[in-house]
């Protein structure tokens, strides 16, 4: 028997044919030579198995598809699916005038790094830690790229050969499998787990210090919770215990709220709950709760902070221009007391009859082409290591159709995309977190999803 990988063409003669140079002269050739190379493979591997290689053109036409999947970059969509804080999808949309000051930072050359009044070198993330100081009350602050990034330079500053004592409850593993023991080994700390996984009380931090212990670290564990029989060592403790040792005791937050207000969730530790309780540093992310770009940000004792800000490896995980001026655009809105624009806090504090309302409106503009869809009562969640277990009434519409999961990717991959959600053998799209002018395009996305698919009588 013909073996059928002898009738695949080559990767040479798709790219020579004219369909093939067509497709070079408007994604660039070596896009195309790449992912025509992976198409092959891929065919080859199937024909090896039996199956019968497609045509030279449908090889070419998926070869092309994945070329402008990758050339039209980063793409705007709409998130239905209820998790205020996506990962996958950018965790916090930034709000209009924070995306604007990002773009006129790339755009142009920027004061970045310079004193405009002395002409001399200034100080990165300069503005946004000032703010960051008058709004927490913390003695120092420093920004970097994300919250990781500043837990391994404050351990590689702070406790480098040294051991650092941390609850065995607290030992997180977050997005992309980082683990706090890799990320602590990372730093050249030692790490000493302590207590239990659910329990853990203050004597056993204090059986656990030598004068090997560089600090005591605590982490909220931000994507999980431990119920039942539990015990955990307050943070006011933990900090009294770091002073009569004379180490540092740095506690990470993770969500980045800076303080508890309005609409704003009661369980989750703030910014300034932490500086009050008598945190040396205090660790969080500027893409969650706070409602601004990826950053790790730092405040805290002034003298701890230096030793950061001093660190080589502060370069290393330093922020850029876009996410500087994003982020001081973010905190200004904080100052003038206008966080109610931040995207994040409008999703949090909506009611759930506004959320109903908007459901109604959208449903009526869509039900004479959509029959099988009608509002829904569900729940959203905040998402993005925030919060577990804690969900958020809502609204959305639910969509019953022969094949939800495929008309979920047929909505993926529309114009605009809409990520939803699949459950109860529907497709359910929470409009809690859809923005109220992306509803026009979502009833759109959802027309054109319908074109090849059948409803189903509930």
């Amino acid at each position: 028997m013909a073996d059928a990988r002898r009738s695949v063409p080559s990767l040479d003669a798709l790219l020579r044919s004219e369909p093939g140079r067509r497709a070079a002269a408007s994604l660039g050739r070596p896009l195309l030579k790449r992912c025509v190379a992976v198409t092959l493979g891929e065919v080859r591997t199937a024909a090896a198995g039996g199956t019968e290689p497609p045509s030279a053109d449908d090889i070419l036409a998926r070869a092309c598809q994945r070329a402008s999947r990758i050339a039209s970059g980063v793409t705007p969509v709409i998130n239905a699916t209820g998790v205020i804080l996506h990962t996958n999808l950018g965790r916090a949309p930034l709000p209009a005038e924070a995306a604007r000051a990002a773009a006129r930072a790339a755009a142009a050359y920027a004061d970045l790094e310079v004193d405009r009044e002395t002409g001399k070198r200034g100080k990165r993330g300069g503005r946004a830690e000032e703010l960051l100081i008058a709004l927490t009350g913390a003695e120092d602050a420093l920004v970097v790229n994300n919250c990781a990034a500043a837990l391994m330079l404050a351990l590689a500053a702070l406790a480098k050969r040294r051991e650092v004592l941390v609850s065995r409850g607290e030992l997180i593993e977050i997005g992309g499998e980082f683990r706090i023991p890799d990320i602590m080994g990372a730093s050249g700390a030692k790490l000493v787990e302590v207590g239990t996984t659910n329990r853990t009380r203050i004597g056993d931090y204090r059986a656990a210090a030598s004068e090997r212990t560089g600090a005591i670290l605590k982490v909220h564990p931000s994507n999980y919770r431990v119920v039942g029989f539990t015990a955990e060592a307050s943070a006011k403790d933990l900090a009294a215990l770091a002073d009569k040792r004379g180490v540092p005791f740095l506690y990470d937050v993770g969500s980045g709220l800076l303080a508890h207000a309005h609409g704003m969730p009661p369980d989750e530790p703030s910014v300034a709950d932490a500086l009050a309780d008598g945190a040396g540093l205090v660790l969080c992310s500027g893409d969650k709760l706070l409602g601004g770009p990826q950053a790790g940000i730092v405040v805290g004792r002034a003298n701890l902070v230096d030793r950061l800000r001093r660190h080589p490896v502060a370069r290393a995980v330093r922020i850029d221009a876009m996410q500087v001026a994003a982020l001081e655009s973010v905190l200004s809105m904080y100052a003038t007391g206008r966080d109610d624009g931040i995207p994040v806090h409008r999703m949090l504090r909506e009611t759930a009859d506004s959320v109903h309302h908007r459901a109604q409106a959208l449903c009526e503009e869509i039900g004479g082409d959509l029959e099988g869809a009608h509002v829904h009562k569900c729940h959203s969640v905040v998402g993005g290591g925030s919060t577990p277990g804690a969900s958020l009434p809502s609204y959305g519409i639910r969509v019953t159709v022969a094949d939800p999961a495929g008309f979920a990717a047929r909505l993926r991959v529309g114009t605009p995309s809409v990520f939803c959600r699949v459950e109860d053998d529907a497709v359910l799209l929470d409009l809690r977190t859809v923005v109220p002018t992306e509803e026009p395009h979502l009833a759109r996305a959802l027309l054109y999803a319908l074109e090849g698919d059948d409803l189903v009588e509930d």
